[in-house]
């Protein structure tokens, strides 16, 4: 008996998930993705592209395409997706699981202002000119306009179109994962006196902060919104093996 899997992905531990579970005859696998960068890295599996149409229209494909799982795999700032993966799972009747890496925590040596959203973080730059890394989506970098004052840099995978309209502002287009090596380097060449970035936890995204925490540097963090209560793991290979179980489950109930 083969199950329908439908992972939410646009994490690297998606790609890793759908990449483990493939090897197996048991799964029948596609991977969707939001289709905000416009060149998505390449999938072990086959990928669909684009929204779903909220949670209605997720429940919807679900019964349309007979999916037996829901795996929620975003981003952990995805909290939108993520609630309308839960309504869905429960409005089709389909099993759901997710996975939720854990945040970093604070450790010896870093300086951290830990904000609450976007609008915290940019009156966080204070008035006083700084040397700003900006490392959010491309969505999320209009609100920084209000603060002219500072220099930026920002990165991101697609291109900022329309450039942002600041007077000091630098762009980097590039896709992690970034060494701790590699951000130090950027972060010296730069003379970045303060990092913006979410909490994203995970090691692929990680260097930056590891960076700061080595040269001294200011980091304002944004805190994670609250997610979907529904089964989760912390890890690939743990979320790996609560799948092979749920699949062992369902043989024995016959389904």
């Amino acid at each position: 008996m083969t199950y329908s899997i439908l992972i939410l992905g646009g994490t690297a531990e998606a790609k890793a998930l759908a990449a483990q579970l493939s090897t197996s005859p048991d799964y029948d696998i596609l991977l969707s993705l939001a289709g905000r960068t416009k060149a998505p890295a390449e999938q072990p599996v086959p990928v669909r592209i684009g929204g779903f149409g909220g949670a209605g229209g997720l429940a919807a494909f679900l019964r349309e395409k007979n999916v037996d799982l829901l795996i929620d795999a975003t981003h952990p700032f995805a909290a939108n997706i993520s609630r309308n993966a839960a309504e869905a799972a429960a409005l089709a009747g389909v099993d759901i699981l997710a996975l939720r890496r854990p945040a970093w925590s604070r450790q010896k040596g870093d300086h951290w202002q830990e904000v609450t959203d976007i609008a915290a973080a940019v009156q966080a730059l204070d008035i006083a000119p700084r040397r700003v890394f900006l490392t959010l989506g491309r969505q999320e970098l209009l609100p920084f306009e209000v603060m002219p004052q500072h220099s930026y840099l920002v990165r991101s995978v697609d291109p900022v179109d329309p450039p942002l309209k600041l007077p000091h502002v630098s762009y980097i287009t590039a896709r992690g994962p970034f060494s701790e090596w590699d951000e130090t380097l950027l972060l010296e060449q730069h003379a970045i006196d303060l990092i913006v970035s979410k909490n994203s936890g995970g090691a692929s995204s990680v260097g930056k902060i590891s960076a700061a925490r080595r040269l001294g540097i200011e980091v304002v963090l944004i805190e994670r919104p609250r997610l979907a209560d529904v089964p989760s793991a912390r890890s690939v290979e743990e979320l790996a093996g609560m799948v092979r179980h749920w699949k062992l489950s369902r043989r024995k109930r016959g389904e």
